[in-house]
């Protein structure tokens, strides 16, 4: 277990890779763990979004911590994602995640019958109870067609254990605005997902990049990530430029479906996606591949950079 904050800088979201039945490649999900692990990204995203959490059994699930905990050996602190439909269901996903040693957990209200507040609320309540890990709050109204109104993140902001909240990108662009307001009703990190609103979350004061990209190409990400902490505005935006026409893919196609195809252009695991999702076909292909092709030479050389 690693005593770093999870909450803080750049949390790499790896894909998880498995097979068309589901079962997870614990090697492949290894050599995703240590590229990032060597680039010395702040946290691991483990079983997001990207990690197909929403498509795996729960053994499957508690296998991928365990193997990421062996992989890690603490280098990183990892962030485990344990959202389900049922309460219960989620209460098990975190103590198996806390016994495999996991530092931090992650949870989104997936729902099928919309949510109330109080529902919400009494659902990430039950969770706490179950495990003691300090948890962020998942508001990804993209996925679980559930929305956070802020008077419900006070309220959750109060529950000891809960510490961050990983947020979708503003509607109207105010991330300024948007952080004064959080940060005047809870205590938590705000965090933001939606990778091409990252170089302005991170101007604009927020505490962390819930990254897609940071889980394949992390020297990417995590040069951004430092240029905009550290205020350099000029140089994260230089950043973002070269990312725009990545950032357009994941616009048009959903990010998990151009990680897939990443994946697979890089060579670093077979995986396959869930179905029903399908890959991209020769031309959507053709496609991303011409937009990371210089992401991919600027890994190389930032690697390079840091061996010297």
């Amino acid at each position: 277990m690693s005593v770093a904050s999870p909450f803080h800088g750049l949390s790499a979201f790896p894909p998880t890779p498995a097979d068309r039945d589901g079962r997870v490649d614990t090697e492949a999900l290894c050599r995703l763990l240590e590229r990032l692990c060597d680039a010395g990204v702040a946290s691991i995203g483990l079983l997001g979004s990207t990690g197909i959490y929403a498509f795996l059994t729960r053994e499957e699930r508690r296998r991928a911590v365990e193997a990421a905990v062996a992989c890690v050996r603490g280098r990183v602190p990892i962030v485990v994602g344990v959202g389900a439909l049922r309460t219960d269901h989620a209460r098990s996903l975190a103590t198996d995640a806390e016994a495999a040693g996991a530092d931090a957990l992650l949870l989104a209200p997936v729902s099928y019958t919309p949510l109330t507040q109080d529902e919400a609320y009494e659902h990430f309540l039950a969770v706490t109870e179950a495990a003691k890990l300090p948890l962020c709050i998942y508001n990804n109204p993209g996925t679980t067609h559930f929305t956070f109104s802020r008077d419900l993140l006070q309220r959750l902001s109060n529950i000891e254990t809960i510490r961050a909240v990983k947020m979708p990108l503003p509607v109207d662009g105010d991330f300024a605005g948007e952080l004064a307001a959080l940060r005047e009703k809870t205590r938590l990190a705000v965090g933001y997902s939606g990778d091409w609103g990252a170089a302005d979350a991170l101007l604009s004061g927020a505490n962390a990049w819930y990254s897609v990209l940071g889980g394949l190409l992390p020297r990417v990400a995590l040069a951004l990530t430092k240029a905009a902490i550290a205020g350099e505005g000029g140089d994260a935006h230089r950043l973002d430029d070269l990312l725009q026409p990545l950032w357009k893919t994941f616009k048009e196609f959903g990010s998990l479906r151009v990680i897939y195809t990443l994946l697979d252009l890089l060579s670093i695991a077979r995986a396959e996606l869930p179905r029903p999702l399908l890959p991209l076909g020769p031309t959507d292909r053709q496609w991303v591949l011409e937009a990371v092709e210089p992401l991919i030479a600027l890994e190389s050389e930032l690697k390079r950079q840091s061996l010297l």
